[in-house]
């Protein structure tokens, strides 16, 4: 029973797609994959930008981690979108579904990254924050799974997909693949 459960960790982590329609590119190559991130996070890097993290439930526990750690190990100028006071403010004046969209047309500029986490793909305050990213020409990069046809997976211009429907796996994945780029960052 317990093997079965790690054989589905692994399935997944392998079979975890990078598609990146402007450049034609998807692929199954973990290597690619982190290769491919790690550039973009460099960049940011370089030219001092922003990243900005957001999710749901145990995504947004995953972005708030990896905000902390691409600021302290990364050095990179990552911004929490997750303060209890702009949250429930957000939330109130305007509605859920603007939270992060809200704070991004106030602090996102050009070039900025947005990672957007959702299992499911399918949330309307991570899909709002999105497209108030691209009217900032921001670069946005999506972790998602269940669902192929789920709609964040389709608005990134990097995005990571993981191919099965149990929330565990999917954020599991996500979570050691962010570890994995930070890790790389940090060499």
């Amino acid at each position: 029973m317990y093997i079965e459960y790690q054989k589905k960790l692994i399935n997944a982590m392998i079979n975890t797609k990078l598609l990146n329609y402007k450049d034609s590119i998807v692929t199954k190559d973990y290597e690619i994959l982190i290769e491919t991130l790690v550039s973009v996070f460099q960049k940011a890097k370089i030219n001092h930008k922003q990243i900005f993290f957001i999710g749901n439930g145990g995504s947004a526990g995953i972005a708030e981690h990896m905000t902390t750690d691409f600021m302290k190990n990364g050095r990179i100028h990552a911004r929490s979108m997750f303060s209890s006071t702009v949250l429930t403010c957000l939330g109130n004046d305007y509605r859920y579904e603007e939270i992060f969209s809200k704070q991004l047309e106030l602090l996102a500029e050009k070039e900025d990254i947005l990672v957007a986490i959702s299992s499911s793909g399918n949330s309307a305050n991570i899909i709002n924050a999105i497209k108030t990213m691209k009217k900032k020409n921001g670069i946005i990069i999506t972790f998602t799974g269940f669902r192929d046809d789920n709609s964040v997976k389709q608005l990134g211009d990097y995005n990571i997909y993981v191919p099965i429907e149990e929330y565990g796996i999917v954020e599991t994945t996500h979570q050691a693949i962010l570890q994995h780029i930070i890790d790389e960052l940090k060499n």
